[in-house]
Order: C-alpha cells, then sequence, then structure tokens
C-alpha cells in the first residue's frame, strides 16, 4: 500500500510519504495563500495519477477546473471530480458535468454528502483508482451555515470514508474565524495538521502529526505549482 507525498519538497524530504488513510487539517490566516498551497498539493496527485475528489464551497467549479486547465492542459485526462456548492447559490442554472456535480449550497450538507459518495464510487469501484486525494474547500465556509455538532458528524461520516479507501483527505480552515473550542472539537478528526502563520512580511507553514516532533517552520513563496520553502529562524 502506498502512501501520499504533499509535493512540497522539504516538507516531503522531513515527513516521508504520508500513510494512506490519514486527514489532515491545514489551517491558517486569510491570505496566506492557502487555496495555492491546497492545488499544488491536488495536483501533485494528479502527477501521481491519483483521483481527486475537490468540493469547492468558495469558487464555481469551472473556475477550479481552469485553474488546472492553465497550468497544466493534461488535467483533463485526469480523473478530477468537483463538488460545486457555489453555482446554485448565485441562482445561476447549470447541468452537473463529467467533472463537476452541483450541490445546492455549503449548508446541504447531505447533498454534499451524496456527491462525494458519487465520486468515491465512480474512483474507486468502477475505475479501480487505488489512490484517490478529498479536499474540502474550506470548512469554515460550511461553519457559517451550520453549527459545530452538524459538521462534525459530517466531517466524522468522511475522515472515515477516508480511512476505509486507504485516500488523503485534507480540510481547509481559516485561522481566527472560530473559537478555540471549535477548532479543539475538528481536531480530533484528523491525524496531522498544516500550520500556517504570519511571519515577519510574509507566512511560514509547518506539519505536525506525521513525525515525533513538527518541522522546523518554513517562510513560503508560490510560484505557479512551486511552493519553494525557506527555513525561518
Amino acid at each position: 500500500m502506498s502512501g501520499y507525498s504533499l509535493g512540497i519538497e522539504k516538507i516531503d524530504e522531513l515527513i516521508g510519504e504520508i500513510r494512506s488513510g490519514s486527514n489532515i487539517m491545514m489551517i491558517g490566516p486569510p491570505m496566506s495563500g492557502k487555496d495555492d498551497i491546497i492545488n499544488t498539493i491536488i495536483y501533485n496527485g494528479i502527477k501521481d495519477e491519483n483521483s481527486v475528489i475537490f468540493v469547492s464551497t468558495r469558487e464555481p467549479g469551472e473556475r477550479v477546473l481552469e485553474w488546472f486547465k492553465q497550468n497544466d492542459q493534461d488535467t483533463f485526462d485526469a480523473h478530477i471530480g468537483i463538488v460545486d456548492c457555489v453555482t446554485k447559490t448565485l441562482g445561476m442554472v447549470a447541468s452537473d458535468t463529467e467533472y463537476i456535480k452541483r450541490a445546492s449550497s455549503p449548508v446541504d450538507l447531505t447533498g454534499i454528502g451524496v456527491k462525494i459518495s458519487q465520486f468515491f464510487e465512480e474512483f474507486l469501484m468502477k475505475k479501480n483508482i487505488p489512490n484517490t486525494r478529498l479536499c474540502i474547500n474550506s470548512l469554515s465556509t460550511i461553519l457559517m451555515y451550520s453549527n459545530i455538532q452538524t459538521v462534525f458528524r459530517f466531517l466524522h461520516v468522511f475522515t472515515g470514508r477516508v480511512k476505509s479507501a486507504n485516500a488523503l483527505g485534507i480540510y481547509v480552515v481559516e485561522d481566527e474565524m472560530h473559537d478555540p473550542q471549535t477548532i479543539a472539537t475538528l481536531k480530533q478528526l484528523f491525524d496531522g495538521m498544516i500550520e500556517i502563520k504570519s511571519n515577519g512580511d510574509g507566512f511560514a507553514m509547518r506539519i505536525v502529526g506525521f513525525t515525533p516532533k513538527p518541522t522546523p517552520w518554513f517562510n513560503y513563496e508560490i510560484d505557479g505549482m512551486n511552493i519553494i520553502l525557506q527555513e525561518s529562524e
């Protein structure tokens, strides 16, 4: 059973492959490039011939696909499924496509769950793709519409699904949007964290939970599909 790499070179060297069935919270402040970091991790999965299920609560599905298409024309040969929670919320009429299934809104956890399950079935059962990455960007948007108990139950189902499918789950959280009790409750579901913090004029990241001690903090810059790290002093 193979594990997963994040596609962030220094981090991958330090922690090795992340074991299959792991769930990770990515938490950091606004405007810290979390979208680009998560897209890089997903793109690395596409390069590794993983299937990808991407739940988008902030961008229409077409815009998510366009990001990958702009960076790699081969994306449309990939096994990528987007659960679009935005388009119908905006009152736009749009049908499902090969790559995009629409939920009615970020509050429609039942609908979101059904769409995720449909993609899991397609990739794992019908196409027999052994490695899948599930990304929810972001949990913070979902928490704006639902209480923590409802979101916890929803996540409990899909973090369990990730474990049973030997997949990799990554879930984005906006730092400082939630009280400490909410974050503590969510942490129970995750095997590790990608933590991001402000650091001088920029931002730094570290990984917690996959080595005996957290990795060092690394300042980072984002250059297209590359996350360039430099150890923070």
